[in-house]
């Protein structure tokens, strides 16, 4: 590295320390559990984990945080560029976090991706390397992986796909969260999707200990041409490293017209505007509910719908 003469470089521990105690970084977790009353039947209590109030609006924002600060640990930031693959949330989060915190972002992300997300990434100031829409997440995951192995000084490269601080993020802070909240009630269901699938791996983890009589249900697209922004049709796709199926009790498949009609009802029947991944995740919580009569649910919310308005579905039924 080079230093300019009479300045001390900063340690990685000073740098740790001072990210920690950043107040964007304070803010992120303990996000409110709110009970939907009108899309539920009789007898069942869901309480919907509202990732959207995260700062940079979504549960990626949990990921980005425990990814950055090991990245700065191992000395890694802000010397380079952070760089990864995302289909949106996880690099707004890298975004606001470069921005707040002083380094670099490049980020890979697939042409399906939504254009308010990657309007977000740029008023952050990310740099986006556009890739082919037909090939999904796994096409920019693949360009992040050849642009870090081209170019090993300038990148500091994270792959959210398989860094382990991504599932410990949720089985160190979302899990406890959730067990907090919910109180005395007991849990019989935890209903999350799957991307990277750290969430879902990480809070079943968790419960893995704490609350064994929970079932655990991961939530994916029903066909690999789908429509569910930030979901993973694992029998068609690369199956992240961190995916550990043996945490899923039962795996709801859920079709993109589906989730789109759930999603406009959550907004139009709860007043609780969210993402198509949310409506695809609520879905599941009803199907796995009736079929295990579980009284009580908490299924997570990954972010809000102001980053979908562009699309189409909002229109197609009122």
């Amino acid at each position: 590295m080079l230093v300019t003469s009479g300045i001390r470089p900063i340690p990685p521990v000073d740098r740790l320390k001072a990210a920690l105690e950043h107040p964007l970084l304070r803010r992120i977790g303990q996000t409110p559990l709110v009970e939907l009353r009108n899309l539920t039947p009789r007898g069942l209590r869901v309480f919907a984990k509202l990732e959207s109030q995260n700062p940079s609006g979504s549960v990626k924002d949990r990921a980005a945080r425990e990814i950055v600060l090991d990245a700065i640990r191992r000395g890694l930031l802000p010397g380079r560029r952070l760089l990864d693959s995302t289909s949106g949330n996880t690099g707004i989060g890298y975004a606001m976090l470069g921005a707040a915190l002083g380094f670099g972002v490049t980020l890979c992300v697939p042409g399906s991706a939504s254009v308010e997300r990657k309007r977000i990434l740029r008023a952050y100031g990310a740099e986006i390397v556009d890739t082919d829409a037909g090939e999904g997440s796994d096409g920019a995951r693949l360009r992040a992986r050849e642009l870090a192995d081209a170019h090993p000084d300038r990148y500091a490269y994270v792959d959210q796909y398989s860094n382990s601080a991504n599932p410990l993020a949720h089985e160190t802070g979302t899990g406890p969260e959730i067990l907090q909240q919910i109180g005395d009630r007991p849990l019989d269901l935890f209903v999350a999707g799957l991307g990277t699938s750290g969430t879902f791996v990480g809070v079943a983890r968790f419960m893995s200990r704490a609350s064994p009589a929970t079932i655990c249900i991961a939530v994916e697209p029903d066909d690999a041409l789908h429509g569910i922004e930030g979901l993973k049709h694992m029998a068609t796709a690369i199956v992240p490293p961190i995916f550990d199926p043996a945490l899923a009790a039962r795996r709801e498949q859920v079709t993109t017209e589906v989730a789109h009609d759930m999603t406009r009802r959550l907004a139009r029947e709860e007043g609780v505007l969210a993402g198509v991944s949310s409506g695809a995740a609520l879905v599941a919580t009803l199907r796995a509910a009736r079929d295990s009569q579980a009284t009580v649910a908490v299924v997570v919310f990954p972010d809000g719908g102001e980053r979908y308005l562009s699309e189409r579905f909002w229109e197609e039924a009122r």
